[in-house]
């Protein structure tokens, strides 16, 4: 059999998937620490990025956050975080992805909130709205294309750089693949091919999921908004 038929005959193997340390098994662990590093990168990013924008200062500090992120090799951060008081296991590869979360999730809030037209600002100030009111019911709301699509952005490459975590013994579907090489190419090809669709799998079906949520959340008047939003974080990640 060729490579491929391997990794079809691997894929179709039911204790391949229910076993202790299968492919469930992995997902689960990929899916709980995608999820676990997106949720840290929002806590950091959005309420910095919303503020930094209602303020309108400190556009420079954004762009240079993002480009230090951006800077930083993923890998390096796998493989120095274990080394500091946060130890090995689960924490610092969680730590890592949300550093590499945060470049959209950040440049996105802070756009988010300067695009709102000024002059809306100024009919809400004049209406006696205080600057809480004024950024929780107008800049907020019209933000929100922007917010959703830094949020997508940045699940799809945590989840797809999840896959990392397998260099560190940090489990998810990149385990699958780190253990066919353990193998041997010519003895588990199939299963290092496997493991390589499935994590592309899951990233294509996590950033269709998003789009669809990302539509409906996003109201008709707001959607070219959304569109330019969507431009723009591919801007940011290109840079």
């Amino acid at each position: 059999m060729n490579v491929v038929q391997e990794a079809w005959v691997y894929l179709n193997d039911p204790l391949n998937w229910t076993n202790s340390g299968g492919i469930l098994d992995r997902l689960g662990e990929h899916l709980t620490i995608s999820g676990a590093a997106v949720g840290l990168g929002l806590l950091v990013a959005w309420p910095l990025g919303i503020w930094l924008g209602h303020t309108g200062r400190g556009g420079g500090l954004v762009v240079l956050l993002s480009d230090l992120t951006l800077a930083i090799p993923t890998i390096a951060l796998l493989t120095i975080l274990p080394l500091t008081f946060l130890g090995f296991g689960k924490p610092p590869i969680i730590v890592a992805l949300a550093v590499f979360a945060l470049p959209p999730l950040l440049a996105n809030a802070y756009t988010g909130v300067r695009q709102v037209d000024p002059e809306t600002r100024d009919a809400a100030k004049g209406m006696g709205l205080s600057g809480w009111q004024l950024l929780r019911r107008v800049e907020l709301p019209l933000a929100v294309p922007y917010l959703a699509a830094g949020f997508r952005t940045a699940a799809v490459q945590v989840v797809a750089t999840t896959a990392l975590a397998s260099y560190v013994n940090g489990g998810g579907l990149g385990q699958i693949i780190a253990e066919g090489f353990g193998l041997g190419i010519s003895a588990a090809g199939g299963q290092i091919l496997a493991g390589g669709v499935l994590v592309a799998a899951l990233a294509l079906l996590v950033e269709g999921a998003l789009a669809l949520v990302e539509r409906l959340a996003t109201p008709a008047p707001l959607r070219p908004a959304r569109r330019r939003a969507d431009r723009e974080t591919i801007a940011t990640g290109a840079a």
